[in-house]
């Protein structure tokens, strides 16, 4: 068997090097934040977390959401965590797995609550029926969307991230109003058969267990954790904000910056890369620069990659806005 074939001396870091000829290399670590699959030392695949690091007024606001049990609107520039947020509270809380709704030009209220399969169950009926044989229940062809899931009635919240909502139609938020407010919406296609079927078992969005529905009715126990993210792009209805309590996360520190990393990488890398922190500050303007960009070039820099070569570092700390 081949072994992998090994860079030549001061290129160890350059696996590709673009001569066309076929090698097999020996892959580096991924970074922490970037490995996908692999199991734990318990069995399980979840990535290790890390201190999500805040400062306390901004803790404050997090617990206030959560006393209240209102909506988390969180704003900020790419990269400030906002969305980590969501993940940071699940783990610290052991609220189980986050739900994630990505919003975008094409969202709308109804796939987020659930997914009705009528061309499948009409097909499955005529298969049945030429089969001799019962068709399938109506929940066969179900699927509760992210919302709906996290409205499921349990004894612990669940948490739903609700990704860049300032993404979608004007209209999301106020849509997002009444399910908000009465913690509950109805599955139509259910309740008009519950004088027939009152309880109908339907999929789940996390491909969990089955789950209960009746009466036509997902009704919440725990109003879920629901984190709400916008990068400013546009702004929301007063009726809106006035249901969410809302979250500013600020560009980080220098300090900040030097915690992150020592989260992430070991506090034993600063020394290594306190050049590269200065280099970010002194680059990052509001929104220009994400965080984990940083964490990125300082990455590179702990696995011998010469950050120093003609425009890499120009590339992992690439400008945000403006033209590509």
């Amino acid at each position: 068997m081949n072994q992998p074939e090994q860079p030549e001396r001061g290129d160890q870091w350059r696996l590709f090097v673009g001569d066309g000829r076929p090698r097999r290399v020996a892959m580096p670590e991924p970074p922490p934040w970037r490995r996908f699959g692999r199991a734990a030392d318990d069995g399980t695949h979840t990535a290790p977390h890390r201190p999500y690091l805040i400062d306390q007024p901004q803790i404050d606001v997090v617990n206030a959401a959560l006393h209240l049990r209102r909506p988390l609107l969180v704003t900020g520039h790419p990269g400030t965590g906002k969305s980590s947020l969501a993940y940071a509270i699940a783990h610290e809380l052991s609220l189980g797995d986050v739900l994630h709704w990505p919003v975008n030009s094409r969202s709308v209220l109804s796939e987020a609550l659930y997914q009705y399969d009528a061309v499948g169950r009409l097909r499955e009926t005529t298969l049945s029926r030429d089969q001799g044989r019962q068709a399938p229940d109506i929940g066969h062809f179900i699927r509760l969307g992210p919302l709906g899931t996290a409205l499921v009635p349990g004894e612990l919240p669940k948490v739903l991230l609700i990704d860049e909502l300032d993404k979608g139609d004007v209209d999301l938020p106020n849509d997002l109003l009444t399910v908000f407010e009465r913690g509950e919406f109805e599955i139509p296609e259910l309740s008009r058969l519950a004088h027939e079927q009152h309880t109908v078992q339907v999929h789940t969005f996390d491909g969990g267990e089955p789950v209960d529905v009746a009466g036509g009715f997902v009704r919440c126990s725990e109003f879920p954790v629901v984190v709400i993210t916008s990068n400013g792009e546009r702004d929301f209805p007063p009726a809106f904000l006035r249901r969410c309590l809302r979250l500013e996360l600020p560009d980080p520190s220098a300090q900040r910056l030097r915690d992150i990393v020592a989260a992430h990488l070991g506090a034993d890398a600063l020394d290594q890369v306190d050049d590269l922190v200065r280099v970010f500050l002194a680059r990052r303007a509001p929104g220009e620069l994400a965080t984990d960009q940083l964490l990125n070039a300082a990455f590179l820099r702990l696995g011998g990659v010469d950050t120093d070569a003609e425009g890499l570092l120009d590339s992992v700390l690439h400008q945000l806005g403006g033209t590509v």
